[in-house]
């Protein structure tokens, strides 16, 4: 079976019954994440979680179906959840559909987000004909559909969205539903509404949770890493993990601010960061929400140690698009390591 974005809300609950494998791919990888996620919710029982990353199941490909055949600890249902990149769970998946072929027994449901993948991969077109197996792609997103999506999200937690609010959240979202869905749950708290006791919201209530910033969703963890917090790190970059923000997405983020305390250093010359009029602020993209944080970076990071941290974050770039398997796991060292920096100029 196969679907796309534009059909996977209408068909999805009939293929979360009928099949056992889902795929999901394409160039909107926070969309695919999110369907993905519908999509557990759907399974008639989903019970445990069990995660394989792309880099097990390229080395070992007889472990999908292994870990998809055994009983949960206490016997309950689970399924399989694997983040992978291109075709590397390719072999997995063909060993794990030609055993079953064979009779070696009911697998548990198997979810595949592939990212650099589309409809067609090899691992696709594998899929695509079999009865007990969903492709879903995904297409990059435009602002009509994500503020569409925004608005069904608000139905959801109880939060009444028209279309001004809901669009001025997946514009700040950058049409990420993921960080989308983080604001409406903000609101939804904040309003101390429910799907029972619904409660509109409007552009003050979006005001009052802070949302609504371009980089919303990476910014604590752009400021934690840029001041050298590094307990506060590691919670982000967990947070990170836990929503599904792409690694390259989130050093992209951080980028921007080296690029931006850049501009800023330069245009300050010998002066101080107090000498900026509000027009200069204006040029320079230094917003109110953000000037504490910024001022403090420019402190911070000024001169050799800025063009240090130019360089660190273009090789880690490099990095991460070459060791894509591993992408995480470098972005964490990698911020980990600039934060330490940072933080060597507190004492």
């Amino acid at each position: 079976m196969k679907l796309t974005s534009r059909d996977f809300a209408a068909k999805a609950g009939n293929a979360a019954e009928s099949c056992t494998i889902f795929f999901f791919c394409g160039q909107d990888e926070a969309g695919a994440s999110a369907a993905a996620n519908e999509l557990v919710a759907m399974l008639p029982e989903p019970g445990e979680r069990i995660e394989i990353s792309g880099a097990e199941l390229r080395s070992d490909p007889a472990k999908l179906g292994d870990e998809a055949r055994s009983n949960s600890l206490f016997g309950d249902s689970r399924h399989i959840w694997c983040r992978v990149a291109g075709d590397e769970a390719h072999e997995a998946l063909k060993t794990l559909v030609e055993t079953g072929d064979m009779g070696a027994g009911e697998a548990c449901p198997v979810i595949i987000v592939a990212t650099s993948a589309t409809d067609k991969s090899r691992t696709a077109k594998l899929l695509e004909k079999r009865k007990d197996a969903l492709v879903a792609m995904f297409y990059p997103p435009d602002l009509r559909s994500v503020t569409q999506t925004v608005r069904s999200m608000g139905d959801a937690a109880g939060v009444k969205l028209d279309g001004a609010v809901a669009e001025r959240i997946a514009r700040g979202a950058n049409l990420d539903v993921r960080l989308a869905q983080s604001e409406v749950t903000k609101l939804a708290t904040y309003l101390d509404a429910s799907p029972q006791s619904p409660r509109p919201a409007n552009m003050e209530h979006l005001d009052a949770i802070g949302a609504a910033s371009e980089e919303e969703g990476f910014a604590s963890l752009v400021n934690a890493v840029m001041a050298g917090q590094g307990p506060k790190v590691a919670t982000e970059i967990a947070r990170m993990k836990q929503i599904g923000l792409n690694p390259v997405g989130t050093l992209l983020a951080v980028e921007r601010r080296a690029a931006q305390l850049a501009r800023i250093s330069a245009a300050l010359g010998n002066r101080r960061y107090q000498d900026l009029d509000k027009g200069e602020k204006a040029r320079l993209g230094i917003f109110w929400k953000e000037e504490r944080d910024i001022a403090e970076q420019v402190q911070r990071w000024r001169g050799p140690k800025l063009d240090r941290l130019t360089l660190r974050l273009t090789e880690l770039h490099r990095e991460l698009l070459t060791n894509s398997q591993s992408s995480e796991l470098l972005l964490a060292q990698g911020l980990t390591g600039i934060a330490r920096v940072a933080g060597a100029g507190r004492r």
